[in-house]
């Protein structure tokens, strides 16, 4: 009597199974013939290799996860920056000319070409980094429009490095120790903080900057917590006052031209690629920062730089309360200067309403 009864439901059992093995085949399917996209190529300079966000978010990007989650119908040839034998002020300029279809760069060394572009890395004004993602996620309308009006490209993505701050031959404990100091810097905004704190101002490129530290050229370098390890800075210094100066924002932009002669498919497929990009370039961001403790005191658990022994000093709250008037007499009215009052205007309405601080044109 109950054979029936077992049969059916083994029999339903089976069912199940094969609508369930069904399905999940039509899932995986679809995974990879969702987008339905034209096969294209495309020519991307990258940021420079040896920092972070190229190492764990730029290079993976676009040489594996473009093509896999594209299934194969979009790739890329990635070449960073340095081996092109190109600097950052020129990127815009070469993207306008469609040199290159995509591009990676330091937003901020862009500014001689528009002063808009450090707006939301203004030295010393953002020194938690989700205030800054917040700064920047608040102004990306003007750098749309800027970029698209004046260079003929498309901003998709605006990442950061670690904090920006100041790696000594000597060991610096307090922000009045750098005055008459030669420091390394790579913007207008950082010259504007070096002048305020009586400091001497040195453009050097950043491949340049160990050799420079070694020979005396500078006695500082501002850059970044982690991207200094992996550049080989603990070789070279003995200190990092860790006052937090900026997070030399890293962009992602296309030509424009060339973005729209794409499909629809494929400019709707790239625009949630890029959002996602962006979200793993933060992420990566918050992991860089606590590596960045741990490679540069050879802590256990240094994974994505060097075990390195180099002294960490905090700034005290002398050291912050110098800093904020830096930023007020010399930041600040610095880039007002440069950008006019039409900047000053939408610097306020947007960045002033994160940071707490207010420009004002004199």
């Amino acid at each position: 009597m109950h054979a029936p009864h077992v049969g059916g439901r083994l029999q339903e059992t089976i069912m199940k199974k094969m609508v369930f093995g069904a399905l999940l085949a039509a899932c995986a399917t679809a995974v990879v013939a969702a987008p339905d996209l034209q096969k294209d190529h495309f020519k991307v300079i990258g940021i420079t290799s040896t920092i972070p966000a190229a190492i764990y978010d730029e290079k993976p990007f676009w040489t594996e996860t473009l093509s896999k989650d594209s299934g194969g119908q979009l790739t890329a040839d990635l070449t960073p920056i340095e081996q092109m034998g190109l600097d950052d002020q020129s990127m815009l300029r070469l993207m306008k000319m469609g040199v290159m279809d995509f591009a990676g760069m330091d937003i901020t060394r862009m500014a001689g070409d528009d002063p808009r572009f450090e707006a939301c890395d203004l030295a010393g004004t953002l020194p938690e980094v989700d205030q800054a993602r917040q700064a920047c996620n608040a102004y990306k309308d003007v750098l749309r429009e800027r970029m698209e009006k004046n260079w003929n490209s498309k901003l998709l993505a605006i990442g950061a490095s670690t904090p920006q701050v100041f790696w000594c031959r000597d060991n610096v404990t307090s922000l009045a120790e750098l005055k008459g100091k030669k420091i390394r810097v790579f913007n207008n905004t950082l010259r504007d903080f070096i002048s305020g704190l009586g400091a001497t101002s040195v453009s050097i490129a950043f491949s340049e900057v160990v050799p420079a530290l070694n020979n005396g050229v500078v006695d500082c370098a501002v850059t970044g917590t982690l991207s200094g390890n992996t550049a080989g800075l603990p070789e070279v210094t003995k200190s990092v006052f860790m006052l937090p100066l900026g997070w030399s924002f890293n962009a992602v932009a296309v030509n424009k031209k060339r973005w729209d002669a794409l499909p629809e498919a494929t400019r709707q497929f790239l625009t949630d690629e890029f959002a996602a990009y962006e979200d793993k370039m933060w992420a990566t961001l918050h992991t860089g920062i606590e590596q960045a403790a741990l490679c540069n005191t050879s802590a256990p658990g240094c994974t994505m730089g060097k075990p390195e022994k180099v002294a960490l000093n905090p700034p005290s709250a002398a050291d912050l309360e110098l800093a904020r008037k830096i930023v007020a007499d010399s930041v600040l009215p610095g880039w007002a200067r440069r950008c006019g009052t039409d900047c000053v205007t939408e610097w306020n309405a947007r960045i002033g309403k994160v940071t707490g601080h207010s420009i004002t044109l004199k």
